[in-house]
């Protein structure tokens, strides 16, 4: 699940440095603070790890070298589990636990061996403090980097748009639209997901918790949200003109029939259940049947059901799907009927779109279609639970962007602090 930031096969292979696991800790939602030694001192860090043992509201993870202590290995990062004042030594919870069990080590030792320089990126280690953030970061949609695609997309929104805008002399919100879209990297609209909640189906069927009620509820107001600014309307309406980018950009309007995606959803899911298990087995979904339910009275939920097939047993699987009510004439069918929609194409680009900095559109040339885009993308004018989401995603688009620049590990170290 925490491949925000880089493929886990390639850290797997390289390894990981302090700037990207703080941009892998706020790309998941978690609240930040990093410090390296050069910007921090023992006494500083002291009192932080006496902190965090205290509490269950916050987490210590250093990044040392392992030459210190006399063991094989280079760079590494391992949890503080405990503190001992009387001896003034912390107890490293080392991830490696094959390798070496829970030790304890004085915390003079401990800063030594952070006060070291990581060759990767020619900085000093240090530590981090996690913890979660007074609310959810993210409702129902995400940035995606499972694909190695997912650099070029960023760069594309984050340095490439503004440019494009700057060097073309557009009149009306549709051309924007068009310019954007068409220079759109290969496999872009796989650059923002939305969330789904994969469970067990239980044996009393398809029930839904209190839980589970609240959360899909949540999901569907930031849906309909998304489908009810101005600028949807624009991108649905685009997407159904002549240059509809399921023309030219396969790559970003396909596979948004239901079963498809939710075929996708329960075999990852399948595959995280059973590596939580203990399992490493090869997996074979099998077809899927779609429920109507309702998460309350009067908001409607789709249940997509599928089976997995592990090691010669089968496991039933749930894929809470929240969905909206939309009338069909905006999806250009020219029909007024109302119908219960999930998560599509045109909500993903809605959302990336609202994401990208105010900044991005100040290149606009024609003073009027640059009110009209700074109306429409401005984020005050979204509802509260939209707006954090919009930002969220923004937070990530930018950490992700800095995650490749060369001086990414100390950006990512003072963005953290902000």
């Amino acid at each position: 699940m925490l491949d925000c930031c880089e493929p886990l096969e390639k850290i797997k292979a390289e390894g990981t440095t302090f700037g990207q696991v703080i941009c892998l800790a706020q790309c998941a939602g978690a609240k930040v603070e990093a410090f390296r030694t050069a910007q921090s001192t023992i006494n500083d860090f002291r009192n932080h790890v006496i902190k965090c043992t205290n509490s269950e509201d916050c987490h210590l993870i250093t990044s040392y070298h392992r030459k210190i202590f006399k063991q094989t290995g280079s760079g590494h990062f391992s949890p503080i589990g405990a503190y001992h004042a009387g001896s003034d030594m912390v107890l490293i919870l080392d991830v490696a636990r094959f390798k070496y069990p829970p030790h304890w080590v004085p915390v003079s030792l401990l800063w030594q061996a952070m006060d070291t320089i990581d060759a990767a990126t020619g900085y000093r280690r240090g530590y981090m403090l996690i913890s979660r953030p007074q609310e959810a970061p993210s409702l129902l949609y995400t940035l995606n980097c499972r694909q190695e695609s997912w650099l070029s997309t960023a760069k594309y929104f984050v340095d490439d748009v503004p440019l494009l805008l700057q060097s073309e002399d557009l009149k009306t919100v549709p051309q924007v639209l068009s310019l954007l879209f068409q220079h759109l990297p290969a496999n872009a609209g796989d650059f923002v997901a939305w969330i789904a909640e994969v469970r067990r189906r239980e044996e009393d069927g398809s029930s839904l918790s209190v839980e589970e009620k609240g959360r899909l509820a949540i999901k569907e107001r930031v849906l309909q949200e998304v489908r009810e600014t101005k600028l949807f309307k624009f991108v649905t309406e685009w997407s159904f003109s002549g240059g509809s980018c399921c023309r030219n950009e396969p790559s970003v309007c396909d596979k948004d029939s239901l079963p498809e995606i939710a075929a996708s959803v329960y075999c990852q899911g399948a595959e995280l259940l059973n590596s939580r298990d203990g399992a490493n087995q090869e997996l074979c979904c099998r077809g899927t049947s779609i429920e109507s339910l309702r998460a309350k009275e009067d908001l409607p939920m789709t249940l997509v059901s599928g089976k997995v097939v592990s090691g010669g047993r089968e496991q039933l699987l749930d894929v809470l799907v929240p969905i909206s009510l939309a009338n069909s004439s905006s999806s250009g069918s020219g029909l007024h009927n109302s119908t219960e929609i999930h998560p599509t194409t045109n909500d993903l680009l809605t959302v990336l779109l609202l994401a990208l900095p105010y900044h991005t559109w100040l290149g606009i040339k024609d003073e009027r279609l640059l009110a009209k885009i700074q109306d429409f993308f401005s984020t005050e004018n979204l509802p509260d639970i939209l707006q954090e989401e919009v930002l969220h995603l923004r937070r990530q688009l930018q950490f992700l962007r800095r995650c490749k620049d060369k001086e990414a590990d100390d950006y990512l170290v003072l963005a953290s602090l902000t």
